[in-house]
């Protein structure tokens, strides 16, 4: 579904990604992990096409990204950006709306289909009561629940999360993540999502993309990149990586 081939990205002459090459199939989820600074952001943002790329390719079904107009991109990834702030004014319906956009005809007017569609979204991420209500009104939770249904309302195979819990409680994590998972299974969503949380990471994803200083260091299973060795070494400080006790997934622990 996507596929990334010696991707380079630099900023003022200097790359800040540098060769990354990998590929994503239908329906899996794969976390993008690594220490600050080390380019999940910009990865994500050189995927989605928002920072030109300097070399390398990128193809969305098997087609370069480059012979895609906005529209037809924004038809193909979705994304979920980190610490967006959503106009305050506007109700969660209208925000959701916002997704239909690649497909408004040439006079930029919605269609009763459009709003079946992003209410659909809005229930699928069980916000739907939350429809009428401005963003300002809404917690961290319930406002990052309607920018994954704006990113679902535009009805794309791909789908971008830029750490999304972060400032979420414990609770609203593990609900976005129980989401998110659901989705990739039932709709058959293909999954990039950076996060913090190694534990996360190994709980949710079918592989880890280990990114450092802008290159990707390691790719495969929970079980293959979250090792003691590994994460010592990358994030600096000195970790001990045992058994979950309830489902038996790498579980990351500072020493």
């Amino acid at each position: 579904m996507i596929q990334a081939e010696n991707l380079t990205v630099a900023y003022h002459g200097r790359p800040v990604l540098k060769n990354i090459s990998f590929g994503m199939q239908k329906g899996e989820i794969l976390a993008l992990v690594g220490p600050n600074g080390s380019g999940k952001s910009t990865l994500i943002r050189a995927l989605s096409g928002v920072l030109p790329v300097s070399s390398g390719t990128i193809r969305l079904s098997g087609r370069l990204m480059s012979g895609f107009g906005p529209a037809g991109r924004a038809r193909q990834i979705a994304v979920v950006p980190q610490g967006i702030q959503l106009p305050p004014a506007y109700t969660a319906l209208e925000t959701v709306l916002f997704g239909r956009t690649p497909y408004l005809n040439f006079l930029g007017q919605l269609s009763a289909d459009d709003e079946r569609i992003a209410r659909d979204s809005l229930e699928r991420v069980d916000a739907l009561s939350l429809a009428e209500r401005r963003v300002g009104e809404l917690s961290g939770g319930e406002q990052q629940r309607v920018l994954l249904a704006r990113a679902l309302a535009q009805c794309t195979p791909i789908l971008l999360l830029d750490e999304p819990t972060s400032h979420l409680d414990l609770q609203h994590q593990m609900t976005l993540m129980e989401l998110v998972y659901k989705l990739a299974r039932e709709c058959e969503l293909t999954v990039l999502i950076a996060l913090h949380d190694l534990n996360l990471a190994a709980r949710y994803a079918e592989r880890i993309a280990l990114l450092e200083n802008g290159e990707l260091r390691f790719i495969g299973t929970p079980a293959e990149i979250l090792t003691e060795e590994t994460l010592s070494r990358v994030y600096g400080w000195p970790v001990q990586v045992v058994k979950h006790p309830f489902n038996g997934t790498p579980l990351v622990l500072p020493k």
